[in-house]
């Protein structure tokens, strides 16, 4: 099934008769886009449909975009996004819904996840108890570096209470079989949020917030590519990051 394609349509409110007339196709064409990833409409339609959904067309049928426009190492980069906060809900979904493996969340607060996400907390659990590996590595909210980024930002909803509040989460989840925690400071310049063999990169500019940063949608397909090299780089940090009481911080 093309999950991207189905979630993008729930996040739009459009059901299949819905989007078959927005962009003039029969239903059952729609059902045949939403039966399998293998089944591609033509440049045009992906473009009508990425319109209508208010996503990529990159999003909703990344191997056919890939395979017509890119043929180098760039072919990881399926999406990129001026804003973090410009990439549309249903990608997030998507990829926290569609892990099976493992999830890491480093950003230096992960604060957003709680707020545009509806349930996430339940839905992260859920990934845990099923036997996805699930990651949070954040700042110490007591941390030198810590305090300097609040004065960079000098922003009402400070840097240490975004991470607080991340950790009042995680506490409430409890220590849990496949959740675990760690404190780092050595990301506070880049987020990296991985999905399986996806992953949404966030290289933080001066002293803007994390929405306000551009973003990059990859996919692994190569070995030491871009994915592989930020995985390794999100790895690194993990393996040196410090346990965060109550949560777990298993290796």
């Amino acid at each position: 099934m093309n999950v991207a394609l189905r979630d993008a349509m729930t996040g739009a409110g459009m059901t299949r008769s819905s989007l078959a007339r927005k962009v003039g196709v029969a239903g059952k064409t729609v059902d045949r886009w939403l039966a399998s990833e293998a089944r591609v409409p033509r440049a045009e339609a992906r473009a009508a449909v990425a319109e209508v959904l208010g996503v990529s067309a990159e999003m909703l049928w990344p191997k056919a975009v890939r395979d017509a426009i890119k043929t180098g190492t760039d072919r990881e980069v399926i999406a990129t996004y001026a804003y973090r906060n410009t990439c549309p809900p249903t990608v997030w979904s998507s990829l926290i819904d569609g892990a099976k493996r493992r999830i890491v969340f480093a950003g230096y607060t992960n604060y957003f996840i709680w707020q545009e996400q509806p349930k996430a907390a339940e839905r992260l659990r859920a990934k845990a108890e099923a036997g996805v590996q699930v990651r949070f590595l954040v700042g110490d909210p007591e941390s030198e570096v810590t305090r300097r980024r609040e004065q960079v930002e000098d922003s009402p909803l400070t840097v240490g209470t975004r991470i607080r509040m991340t950790l009042a989460q995680l506490q409430q989840m409890g220590p849990l079989p496949g959740l675990e925690a760690r404190f780092s400071d050595d990301h506070i310049a880049l987020s990296a949020f991985v999905f399986d063999d996806e992953m949404l990169v966030t290289p933080h500019i001066a002293n803007l917030l994390g929405h306000e940063s551009p973003m990059l949608h990859l996919r692994r397909l190569q070995a030491d590519g871009l994915f592989d090299r930020f995985a390794q780089h999100v790895d690194a940090l993990w393996e040196g990051g410090r346990p965060v009481p109550g949560v777990g911080g298993g290796s």
